[in-house]
């Protein structure tokens, strides 16, 4: 009896989705090109080869193309796993693309964890200032030339029914465009795009980014 075929008669590795993602880096690397108004990090050879060699050793690849545009708030999808960070901060140093995270400052009080965290572009934030988070935010990206703010709006990686309206507030506030960086763990797959306009209506907009998200799988439950 002969053996089963790797793949699906269309070419497909068994175990993967038939879900149809963008095509990926004209070049064929497991990475985006950068286009020239993103932000981006201080160059290192050694953090862009890691970056490379992680996703390689995993199996991943991104697909989609990064919009060139100075500001923008990156929201990830599905958040459902630690692994995801594992493969946003590879892909992330791979590019060479500066995204921005914020997090409660009390963590950045330890001082070697305060190191790391800045080296990966987190940002501190005080949760209980007057101005509040949103406003905190806000001003980092109207103070800033160039940043792209990440946030995952489902803000747990347990399944929601609700995301969290923190990003499209931060967003609409600001003026940016909200960049969709989405997991497709069936094909070990991240993309990037479309960048979303927002609109007056923030839960028609939610609906909207959420509808384009339903078909991406995490690690470990189902759709958005």
């Amino acid at each position: 009896m002969s053996a089963e075929p790797d793949t699906h008669t269309d070419g497909t590795p068994h175990g993967a989705s038939k879900l149809q993602h963008p095509p990926g880096a004209p070049d064929g690397s497991v990475v985006l090109p950068l286009p020239p108004n993103v932000p981006r990090v201080k160059p290192s050879r050694l953090a862009r080869w890691l970056g490379r060699a992680i996703l390689r050793l995993g199996g991943w690849r991104m697909v989609g193309q990064l919009p060139d545009i100075p500001r923008a708030v990156l929201i990830g999808i599905p958040h459902s796993s630690n692994w995801d960070g594992v493969w946003a901060f590879a892909a992330k140093a791979a590019m060479g693309l500066n995204v921005n995270i914020i997090a409660k400052e009390s963590l950045f009080k330890v001082p070697v964890v305060g190191f790391m965290l800045r080296r990966f572009g987190v940002i501190p934030i005080n949760r209980n200032a007057a101005h509040g988070v949103i406003d905190q935010a806000v001003a980092m990206i109207k103070g800033a030339e160039k940043f792209w703010l990440g946030i995952a709006p489902e803000g747990t990686r347990k399944r929601v029914e609700k995301w969290k309206a923190g990003f499209w507030k931060i967003a609409k506030n600001a003026d940016v465009p909200v960049v969709l960086a989405y997991f497709h763990y069936p094909d070990k797959v991240i993309g990037i795009g479309p960048a979303f306009h927002l609109g007056e209506d923030m839960d028609a907009d939610m609906r909207r980014i959420r509808e384009y998200c339903r078909p991406f799988i995490g690690k470990n439950r189902g759709t958005v």
